[in-house]
């Protein structure tokens, strides 16, 4: 007689299925009335059962359609705001979409008939569930119910309020208002976007004005991502009070300004760098974070491989030479360098740094923040650091001959001196130097590590999948088929946890180039960027594409972000 789940009992189900063996259903419901909880909810907590096989198996016996995960990735959050966010976390349900004279709703008991009476009577149609896990309805009632929040706090500082867009021309901002605190729902929505992207790990905002509405974006994980979209008439209001706040010309609206705000807000104390600049639409304003609490990186958290972390660690303990790390602009130069001198410091060394803008602040440690606009440039405090008797410098970038040149002489001279560079790579970074206008021989004689470097996304955990890559994603990384094939190649599917990004943090690929003999004598000889290349692979460095590669045959990350980020060489 064949077996039909529909008609037999949950437990039946899961041990035909195999998902549990008999002793453990016979433990499990012993063991249930003690719990207080539901047959699969005690399976679940002695961990004889995944959440992904309970589903299965009410689905078997029950006949509900399970939710797919892509059902889940954009909902309509005026759909999901048709039951409150207490009713949803009380009764542990959401509504996914409409359906003809029904409403369909993810339900991890659909079974609950008092829950689905309410549900009736609240939405007055026809209610068809479907199962769901409790930890992607409890992501997905977070996500959601969070993203509603934030769209309510915008009309709320909206509300009541009309905002007139400006002629670029005027010298005042005309805000007519049905109160007399016209700036209130302008300081809400500001207060509003730094705190959500204090939130979120944003490094930046972005504030641009399009035709309709403003978009606000933060970068997370080194990408943008969008989050608001109030109405365009308030975008001249708020990059005002951006203004106000950072100390710029509220009048000038046609030449970019920079600034500086000291914020201390709930969550924490921050530096927020300003940028803005006009375009045909109006102002763009682009915030830097900076925060300004104890700085939390080790080296040991960086990405390093073991043979990296050794070599790195070993130079940066030597008492003179130049280190360089170079790479653009948020490839985490400053954050690898703020967290080497973390390693060496000790009360033996006087160490200090000159910035712009000091980004992580280091107890013990003397940092110098250059202010051009009254004269202190890198210049003029570097030759200042020089009478302040340093055993360490960071120079948070070489940008000019003098720089490079101060930065030379403090190695020549019996110091150690770190500092950053914008290059491609290790090798081209040295013949940067020279094109800079050093001469070879100072550059070869006081080098000692150059090493470039990137941030790689991480897959998130949550939703990695395997992924069969293709021909031109292969061929892309350098691969021939036949290795590819011996590669367990990683995605993420994106999920509630990643906002659907499929990744989740971030970590460093190296590339160190050894100054040893032979590629001092190649910079003495003119710098030649091919033989330095070629001498240094030859010593065994592992380039950035190689320890992106390395990282993705671990499934760290996945073979899109090995090609977006690095070059085959």
């Amino acid at each position: 007689m064949s077996f039909n789940a529909q008609f037999a009992r949950l437990g039946e189900v899961m041990v035909h299925e195999k998902f549990i063996t008999e002793d453990q259903l016979k433990e499990a419901l012993i063991k249930q009335s003690n719990f207080g909880l539901k047959l699969g909810e005690t399976l679940l907590k002695l961990g004889y059962l995944t959440e992904k096989e309970l589903l299965r198996a009410l689905h078997m016996q029950l006949g509900y359609e399970i939710v797919k995960d892509a059902e889940l990735m954009d909902l309509d959050i005026r759909t999901v705001a048709m039951i409150p966010e207490p009713f949803a976390n009380e009764n542990r349900v959401i509504v996914l979409r409409e359906d003809g004279d029904g409403i369909i709703v993810a339900m991890a008991d659909p079974e609950n008939l008092n829950v689905l009476d309410n549900l009736k009577k609240l939405l007055g149609k026809r209610i068809k569930p479907m199962l769901i896990t409790d930890t992607a309805l409890h992501d997905t009632i977070e996500k959601y119910y969070k993203s509603i929040r934030t769209t309510s706090q915008v009309e709320d500082a909206v509300g009541g309020f009309d905002f007139v867009a400006v002629d670029e021309d005027e010298n005042e901002i005309t805000i007519s208002a049905a109160s007399s605190q016209a700036d209130a729902p302008i300081v809400k929505l500001v207060n509003l976007i730094i705190n959500e992207a204090i939130k979120a790990g944003a490094t930046d905002i972005h504030i641009e004005p399009l035709t309709k509405h403003s978009r606000i974006r933060y970068r997370v994980d080194g990408a943008l991502r969008e989050v608001m979209n109030p109405p365009i008439g308030m975008h001249p209001g708020v990059i005002s009070l951006i203004k106000v706040m950072s100390k710029l010309n509220i009048a000038e609206r046609r030449l970019p300004q920079d600034g500086h705000i000291s914020l201390k807000t709930s969550l924490k104390s921050v530096d927020v760098r300003v940028s803005i600049t006009p375009t045909v639409l109006g102002e763009k304003v682009v915030m830097r974070l900076l925060d300004k609490g104890e700085f939390g990186f080790r080296l040991t958290t960086l990405g390093f491989e073991d043979e990296d972390m050794a070599i790195f660690s070993k130079i940066i303990r030597r008492p003179y030479g130049i280190i360089i790390v170079s790479g653009p602009t948020g490839s985490g130069k400053s954050t690898t360098l703020h967290a080497a001198l973390k390693e060496i410091q000790n009360i033996e060394s006087n160490i200090i740094t000159v910035e712009d803008p000091v980004e992580y602040r280091l107890e013990g440690i003397t940092q110098i923040e250059t202010k051009e606009q009254i004269g202190l440039t890198f210049g003029s405090a570097l030759r200042s650091v020089l009478r302040q008797d340093p055993d360490i410098v960071l120079i948070g970038e070489i940008r000019d001959e003098e720089t490079a040149d101060i930065a030379i002489k403090f190695s020549l001279t019996g110091h150690l001196v770190f500092s950053t560079l914008h290059a491609n790579d290790a090798p081209s970074t040295i013949t940067r130097l020279i094109d800079i206008g050093i001469k070879p021989y100072l550059v070869g004689s006081s080098l000692s590590l150059v090493m470039a470097q990137r941030l790689l996304r991480k897959i998130c955990p949550y939703c990695i999948i395997d992924h069969k890559p293709t021909p031109g994603e292969i061929d892309d990384c350098g691969l021939t088929e036949e290795q590819a094939a011996r590669i367990n190649f990683k995605i993420g599917a994106g999920c509630v946890h990643c906002d659907n990004t499929g990744f989740a943090g971030r970590t460093g690929i190296f590339e160190l180039l050894i100054v040893d003999p032979e590629i001092r004598r190649l910079i003495y000889e003119g710098g030649n960027q091919d033989l330095i290349r070629e001498s240094a692979l030859h010593s065994g460095m592992r380039t950035l594409h190689d320890a992106a590669m390395a990282k993705m045959k671990r499934g760290v990350t996945s073979i899109r972000e090995v090609i977006k980020m690095t070059v085959v060489e």
